[in-house]
């Protein structure tokens, strides 16, 4: 029986040998890739001098006074042909080039415009002094060119798409999404759509949890349904899925000692079982093993299968510790581990003698730990059966609980494994400030609390979204418009998109 390290080290070496091809990608269907090589600046940004602010172009040395506008220099103008001379302003945008002979920005809070002479031309009064450069983006300053601006290995983001977009890249070269195939196994199993349930039938929730979660890290998914509990049904879905060209297969039961636990012989005769108990709680029967396609019409290719616990917490804990990380090693990552902070227990826990405990929990940032410091504090989600998915229910993290005779007292610092966000504590449950501006910011939050119209807990909420750019260089087509439509979350499902603008809607709960 493995340790869970000794076992995690065997997935991602086997991982590592199955990293999926790398591949074009457009810019708008990268998001959550990795970037496969460096990515360089063709052109400085800005690519000239840039107004910081609305203002006034103008010869710092000038100073205060009243001055003719000679021109303005709007963002998509090139303020070609004018220039800047003592004695004379140019009206800037933000964003717009700075005019040839100016050497600062005076921003228009600054000025007052001044009636405008018997011949239309326009005159303001500048009532504040500024240094040469102010207020002035010189060529480059935010990128040079032959910048790298992203490297080989890097996560493609939000903020790493309007990069490629600012730089011009609308093609990257990424490793693919995996592809994961995921089917069931057990006589026992129904459709989750079965309305009534015969003695000793269950509905399958595994598949479509572990579906779910699949589609969660960025993979492309093939739902095999359900297999019986015979080695010639599991051996179809088995082919079914290397047919699919899986990088991953996912099966959850029939992995134990039962006489219809068939997995694993399944398992053996297609490949080779790396490990099949490890000693962890829940989980000890996790099944890991290579198997490779026979097709003789295709390229033999190798595919890593988890023969996952049938009980659904055993199967969810295992998918965060062992499948997660070999999805990041195949995707690309550089580092597949998930992250792990220190926290404190708020209960007391009792440690297994025998194997490390995976305790789920909820864990927030406080601003006393119970320590006297800020720090992170660990919830238990209550009864921890690994037949009790309400255990998984906002569990955002697991608790490494080390095996001992002992039980830990409420405030004992363990490690935490990150499953996913943390999140804060509800507004009305702060807890009290030690500090005059902690105490202002506790109490603005929970008057604003109390001020929001209220919504019940259970009500859905449709909020949608506009998003629209607004500039004068995009709409005059002087320039590209650098607003990514992928910055928008994978949660939200995008109702259209036209030109400049995209109209999407945000399912959730307020």
């Amino acid at each position: 029986m493995l340790r869970v390290e000794e076992a995690l080290a065997a997935v991602l070496s086997a991982a590592a040998a199955c990293r999926a091809a790398a591949s074009a990608v457009p810019l708008l269907d990268a998001l959550g890739l990795v970037l496969v090589e460096d990515i360089r600046a063709p052109d400085p940004l800005p690519p000239f001098r840039a107004s910081v602010k609305d203002g006034y172009a103008v010869v710092a040395a000038d100073g205060p006074g009243e001055y003719p506008v000679i021109a303005e220099a709007r963002a998509g103008d090139d303020a070609l042909g004018v220039v800047v001379t003592p004695g004379t302003v140019a009206y800037v945008t933000t964003g717009g080039p700075i005019p040839d002979g100016a050497d600062a920005v005076v921003q228009v809070e600054d000025t007052e415009q001044v009636a405008a002479a018997p011949d239309g031309s326009k005159r303001v009064r500048i009532s504040a002094r500024v240094a040469e450069g102010h207020d002035i983006r010189s060529v480059g300053c935010d990128i040079e060119k032959d910048y790298i601006v992203l490297k080989s290995g890097e996560n493609i983001g939000p903020a790493e798409i309007g990069l490629l977009a600012t730089v011009g890249v609308t093609t990257v070269k990424a490793y693919r999404r995996p592809t994961i195939a995921v089917f069931s196994t057990g006589d026992e199993l129904v459709q989750p759509a079965t309305a009534t349930l015969n003695r000793g039938q269950i509905r399958d929730s595994n598949r479509a949890m572990l579906l779910a979660a699949a589609i969660q890290q960025k993979c492309k998914v093939v739902d095999l349904g359900i297999a019986k509990d015979t080695e010639e049904s599991l051996m179809e879905h088995m082919d079914a899925a290397l047919h699919s060209d899986a990088d991953i297969i996912l099966t959850s039961g029939g992995v134990s000692m039962g006489d219809r636990d068939l997995v694993k012989p399944c398992l053996a005769k297609m490949g080779k079982i790396h490990f099949e108990k490890i000693r962890m709680k829940p989980g000890k029967p996790l099944t890991f093993a290579e198997i490779t396609s026979n097709d003789p019409t295709k390229p033999s290719k190798t595919a890593l299968a988890f023969g996952l616990p049938g009980n659904p917490v055993s199967c969810m804990v295992c998918f965060n510790l062992f499948v997660v990380p070999a999805i990041r090693l195949v995707s690309g990552w550089s580092n597949p581990h998930l992250e792990r902070v220190h926290v404190r227990i708020s209960h007391p826990l009792r440690a297994d003698p025998h194997r490390m405990e995976f305790h789920r929990a909820v864990i927030r940032w406080v601003l006393d730990d119970g320590s006297g410091r800020p720090g992170y504090v660990a919830e238990s989600t209550g009864q921890q059966a690994s037949s009790r998915l309400l255990s998984m229910k906002s569990a955002n993290a697991l608790l490494e609980v080390q095996s001992s005779e002992q039980i830990l007292a409420a405030g004992a610092s363990v490690q935490a494994i990150l499953i996913s966000d943390i999140t804060s504590p509800p507004l009305d449950k702060l807890p009290a400030a030690s500090s005059p501006l902690s105490s202002h910011l506790v109490s603005s939050a929970k008057g604003a609390l109390a001020d929001a119209p209220q919504v019940a807990a259970s009500q859905n909420a449709e909020v949608k979204v506009a998003i629209l750019t607004v500039s004068d260089t995009v709409s005059s087509g002087a320039g590209p418009d650098r607003w990514p439509k992928s910055c928008i979350c994978s949660e939200l499902f995008i109702g259209e998109i036209r030109g400049s603008s995209c109209c999407c809607y945000c399912r959730g709960s307020r």
